[in-house]
């Protein structure tokens, strides 16, 4: 079933477009047609016939296996929101549970983004801060006036390649620290930055996070105008927002779309690790990566990342929250890395009631894989068992276990409850820095 995901990472924002930098896009140039004195009237038989289908639809013996379109079942059953696959009724489920939740995970993919930009050295003093939103909602216009000097134009350079990756980026301070994705980077030897005014800085490397997907640059630059960063906490579904980024190539740098936060910690795998995210409408493009998601006071409350790319799926895109950039930017800065992030060192899936029944397992998330350096693996915790409790709370999504693993540091320790083969144990496991399990 890895096969059969509803949204395809391999294409979020992917921003190698094989581009010459030397050649100039135009756009399309629009011309007018004859067939426009006939539009009233298509529109007339389109109407018509729009009728006489809607009659032979619902008219008796009409097929009863027409459904609304949905996600391709199957897709990131780690985060417990999935819809499960199971085989039609002519077919049976695999013998044992072992081979059934094999096909239905995603495996973890433990590699890292290679970014061989040149490194800067690390900034004397800087750290990101979330400001409270004070004042009126500003317009659009408004917004876009206030907000739109602090996003940059990135592009990537990969030695031997003609073309460049093409990303967007933001301002995070007035001597020239730059925000943007990580996968922007991916394979560049070098960087440059473009800024409002079109004036143009090579950039070094502060640090890139592969698992977070954040990536902080450096140009030699003074009199920047900084974003300023807002609470994504503070959002709930409905809020209007807006992204300002550059889609598609030199031609739209700097387009402005709106729309709401369709959903709130929206879990999301990518590779086989989930992410966090804030769900948009928003109009997301190739090219918006490392953009912002701004709230209507011109706060940037997301760093746009990804968006579902499947036919007939429209107007499902995804930010990065502030309160994560936050952390991850000051660590990056401080560090050169992400240092500090408590792992586990497992990998769990929400477990389907159908799968429960036929192999008599009780509630609890599956373990589909344990990374070998942890101090899980060394205490005995193996693929395919069944996590049943954290400290003695019972789980059954990710969520959980993420809520409970957020009040702990690297170094403390965790009580785990195991179910394997019809015995349940107790496991004390320590938690250790993400980075030294996942490299």
């Amino acid at each position: 079933m890895s096969d059969m995901n509803w949204y395809e990472t391999d294409n979020w924002y992917e921003p190698l477009s094989v581009r010459d930098p030397n050649k100039t896009e135009k756009a399309a140039p629009v011309k007018k047609s004859k067939w426009r004195r006939l539009l009233p009237i298509l529109a007339g038989l389109l109407f018509v016939a729009l009728i006489v289908g809607s009659a032979l639809l619902f008219a008796p013996g009409a097929s009863q296996d027409l459904q609304i379109p949905v996600p391709t079942p199957g897709s990131n059953p780690s985060d417990g929101n999935t819809i499960p696959v199971f085989p039609d009724e002519d077919e049976s489920m695999p013998k044992d549970k072992d081979s059934f939740f094999q096909g239905y995970y995603d495996v973890i993919d433990t590699s890292e983004v290679q970014v061989n930009i040149p490194k800067g050295e690390l900034p004397a003093s800087f750290a990101l801060k979330l400001q409270e939103a004070k004042g009126e909602e500003l317009s659009l216009q408004e917004l876009y006036e206030k907000c739109s000097p602090s996003i940059v134009a990135i592009s990537g350079y990969v030695t031997g390649k003609v073309g460049y990756n093409w990303g967007t980026g933001i301002i995070l301070s007035e001597d020239g620290l730059i925000l943007t994705n990580t996968h922007v980077l991916e394979d560049c030897d070098r960087a440059t930055v473009t800024l409002f005014d079109d004036r143009e800085f090579e950039a070094v490397l502060i640090g890139a996070d592969t698992i977070s997907d954040i990536a902080v640059l450096k140009i030699e630059a003074a009199g920047l105008p900084a974003a300023e960063f807002g609470e994504s906490g503070s959002l709930v579904v409905g809020d209007r927002v807006a992204a300002i980024g550059n889609p598609l190539g030199e031609t739209f740098r700097s387009t402005l779309t709106d729309g709401i936060i369709s959903a709130i910690a929206r879990g999301i795998s990518y590779k086989g690790r989930s992410m966090t995210l804030l769900q948009t409408n928003t109009a997301l493009n190739e090219g918006n990566s490392g953009g912002a998601l701004f709230n209507m006071h011109g706060q940037v409350v997301g760093i746009t990342n990804m968006k579902m790319l499947s036919s007939g799926i429209e107007g499902i895109g995804f930010a990065i929250p502030s309160s994560t950039v936050r952390e991850v930017v000051n660590s990056i800065v401080v560090n050169g890395e992400v240092r500090g992030r408590p792992s586990i060192g497992i990998t769990v899936g929400a477990i389907p009631p159908e799968a429960m029944s036929e192999y008599d397992i009780p509630s609890g998330l599956y373990i589909s894989d344990v990374i070998e350096s942890s101090d899980a693996y060394a205490k005995g915790v193996r693929k395919g068992d069944i996590l049943l409790e954290v400290n003695h709370t019972p789980v059954t999504t990710t969520a959980e276990v993420s809520d409970i693993k957020s009040a702990f540091d690297v170094g403390d320790s965790m009580i785990f409850t195991i179910w394997r083969d019809g015995k349940t144990f107790e496991v004390e496991v320590l938690l250790m820095d993400t980075n030294d399990l996942y490299r």
